[in-house]
């Protein structure tokens, strides 16, 4: 039933991590609380199971502009939404309500504040309501990094709906604050599925801001005609960044809250429909904001916390393809959040937020890896592989320049620390370090330390970074109102020669490494020039339906359309995304230009890919493998099926298959037993003599569709293995 759904109204095969249970957990009407990372198909978890079940989905939304996008995204799929909100006049309510009543609504997106309201409580009880779905859950807790007290008043849905299930999806959320979902929702034994917080198909990447645009152009030269978002701290910020691109001739749009509403609509619009494709923002864009084809996300400044940095990063690669993630900092930053944290009321919620801006600050200067910082932080560990690289972050991409002489200087850094009796804080100890002639120092008399002017020929700010990379990694400690340091175990250990830090070069790391990665490998097979082609009709198309160019296609539909370039529609029913509405409304006229192109440019139509467009996420940015891949791999040589592997990494299926194809070619196997039952190859290997091993669609046509394609893929990857050694003939 859940498979038929996702096949028929989203165009998809197969379940993503975490979809199922939480789908399951829906139709059997239990309370939950779902947390994956933006991108990770939350919103299926409750749309899905809705289109099984009889009633009426209620969702809760935050904002007007997010439910606009789900509610034409589900329309143009063939599902009966409708939200009611502030922007509706009366007779649009009028209407929306008149279709509830008639049951010609499967999914009916509200606000929190609309939901609480005594009169909308009567009119829903009147209904027949099949679940709550709660998005943006993390909301609800005060411990999240976006708390709003009307989340809180959704307590009242548990006691007017006894036996009407009760869904929390959010992206972002520590134990903590899925414990306090729970409390604050009044959920019963509810059950907390939390997906993997890593994204792997984004590359994360950190540096100094430094004066000037130099690093914001580097970014934007490598993603011409790509939508991308630039975030600031402050919308002075915004405002003065977005007229130097202009200056620039770079055509970028702002969005803030000192912005009158019509205008940062018109914006957003104009962002999503892609008429622009830059928009400089505080953080107040971006809740909203349901495009898939954001390819990269840039920080010029320090977010206050890590579970901000992760909420908003994510907004790129929502559709699995790669994205850049830039994080350009600078002490001003650290110095405003403090400012602003420090109004809080004294207590543990200050302190946790604290906890969090310290966090976020190590990420800036640490030296580990960034997606185990990110997955550490939540909780959770990457696979053991994780000493390997995953050659997806400036880190294990080779991408830092590090002193060659880390621990002479750690040493000189922390016999400082030690020699000013562990009570200064960060920026008095750079201070006497550079050898500064300042009034304090000289009235302390630390001038006449042996370690005053250790450092006199680095800049205080270098020094400054140095001590908090060595906080970062442990050697130092920050303790007191004063933030002073202190030297920890490992600090003592580098003291004595036993340890060694890892420290950054102040020099500028140069241009050609900085553009040393970005993932090719999920274009691999694709025709570019008719993806850019498809990409023309698709906005065409957007623009006379008045709906975002992603609701029409992804971009990861448009590369699998340009990478299969299917010339029938029973071809393009198997592209991934296409369902049976948008391959009804939308079908002939891709088709029509795909075949034509193909004609004119004379290229091969109706190709089938070897391997899945899922594969792409289990391949590095400069095409080595990844934790995941490497992982399935060691378990694949463990002897265990599809199936297991996939249900012990928590991936899909046809991803799994994937790192399969990958593994057999590594390994250079030649029998595809473990995987492929033995009469199904011995048929499949008795066609391929006949028709070759160059596209698996003529296998499967004559096969009659007997065969599945994933089994057909392995077997083949098995006799390429054979006919690289001599020992299959080519027909």
């Amino acid at each position: 039933m859940l498979a038929d759904a996702l096949q028929r109204y989203w165009g998809f095969d197969t379940f993503r991590p975490l979809q199922e249970p939480a789908m399951r957990a829906v139709l059997e009407g239990r309370d939950s609380v779902v947390v994956m990372p933006t991108g990770g198909g939350k919103s299926l978890c409750f749309q899905a199971p809705a289109m099984c079940l009889p009633g009426l989905a209620v969702v809760v939304s935050p904002l007007i502009s997010l439910m606009k996008d789900q509610v034409d995204a589900l329309k143009s799929c063939g599902i009966p939404a409708e939200f009611s909100n502030s922007s509706l006049s009366m007779s649009e309510r009028q209407r929306v309500a008149e279709a509830v009543r008639n049951e010609r609504v499967k999914l009916l997106y509200v606000s929190p504040e609309r939901l609480v309201q005594e009169r909308t409580i009567e009119y829903l009880k009147s209904q027949k309501v099949s679940l709550f779905a709660i998005d943006e859950a993390h909301c609800v807790s005060e411990w999240g990094h976006d708390f709003r007290p009307e989340y809180r008043e959704l307590s009242i849905l548990r006691s007017n709906f006894p036996h009407v299930g009760i869904h929390a999806y959010t992206a972002t959320a520590t134990d903590r604050v899925r414990k306090d979902i729970v409390k604050s929702l009044d959920l019963r034994e509810a059950e907390v599925l939390v997906g993997s917080f890593d994204r792997p198909n984004l590359v994360y990447k950190v540096e100094r801001r430094r004066s000037g645009l130099g690093q914001v152009l580097e970014v934007l030269g490598r993603h011409k005609g790509e939508s991308g978002i630039i975030y600031c701290t402050t919308r002075k910020d915004v405002e003065s960044l977005h007229g130097a691109l202009l200056g620039e001739g770079i055509k970028s749009l702002p969005y803030h809250a000192g912005m009158l509403d019509e205008d940062r609509h018109r914006n957003q619009e104009a962002f999503i429909e892609e008429r622009v494709d830059v928009i400089v923002a505080t953080v107040a864009f971006g809740m909203g904001i349901d495009k898939s084809n954001v390819r990269f996300v840039m920080h010029w400044g320090m977010p206050k916390s890590l579970e901000n940095y992760q909420q908003e990063s994510g907004r790129g690669g929502r559709d699995g393809l790669e994205a850049e993630c830039w994080l350009f900092h600078s002490g001003q930053e650290l110095m405003r959040w403090k400012g602003s944290l420090e109004e809080l009321p004294a207590g543990s919620v200050r302190e946790a937020a604290f906890q969090s801006l310290q966090a976020i600050t190590n990420f800036c200067h640490g030296t580990v890896c960034r997606h185990k910082v990110l997955v550490n932080y939540f909780d959770q560990e990457l696979p053991e592989d994780s000493a390997v690289s995953c050659g997806a972050c400036d880190v294990c991409l080779g991408q830092l320049d590090l002193m060659p002489d880390a621990l002479i200087v750690g040493q000189k850094i922390g016999s400082c620390v030690y020699r000013l009796n562990q009570q200064f804080g960060a920026d008095y100890t750079s201070q006497v370090l550079k050898g500064s002639k300042g009034e304090r120092i000289l009235q302390n008399q630390h001038d006449q330390l042996s370690t005053y002017g250790l450092l006199k020929d680095e800049a205080q700010r270098t020094i400054r970074d140095w001590i908090e990379q060595l906080a970062g990694q442990g050697f130092l400690q920050k303790f007191g109102e004063y933030n002073q340091l202190k030297l920890t175990d490992t600090g003592w250990q580098m003291l004595r020669g036993q340890a060694t830090p890892r420290l950054l070069k102040p020099a500028e790391k140069s241009k050609s490494k900085r553009e040393a990665a970005v993932s090719v490998d999920s274009w691999d097979g694709v025709d570019r020039d008719l993806f850019e082609l498809l990409r023309k009709l698709r906005r065409e198309k957007a623009v006379a339906m008045s709906v975002p160019a992603y609701i029409v296609f992804t971009d990861a539909t448009l590369r699998d359309l340009a990478r299969r370039r299917p010339t029938t529609l029973d071809a393009m029913r198997h592209v991934r995304g296409v369902g049976e509405k948008k391959l009804a409304d939308l079908g002939a006229e891709f088709i029509t230009v795909i075949a034509e192109y193909c004609r004119e440019k004379n290229v091969a139509a109706d190709v089938t890919p070897l391997s899945s467009v899922a594969t792409s996420i289990g391949t590095t940015a400069t095409g080595g493998k990844t934790i995941s891949a490497l992982s399935a791999a060691r378990l694949f040589r463990e002897g265990k099926t599809i199936e297991q592997v996939a249900l012990e990494m928590n991936r899909a299926v046809s991803t799994v298959t994937g790192y399969l194809s990958d593994f057999i070619q590594n390994e250079g196997l030649s029998d595809p037993a473990p995987w492929v039952p033995a009469e199904t190859a011995r048929r499949v290997e008795a066609v391929a003599r006949e028709v070759g091993l160059t596209l698996l669609r003529p296998i499967s046509d004559r096969l009659e569709g007997q065969v599945p394609y994933d089994q057909i893929r392995i077997v083949v990857d098995c006799l390429r293995v054979r006919q690289n050694l001599g020992d299959f003939p080519t027909p």
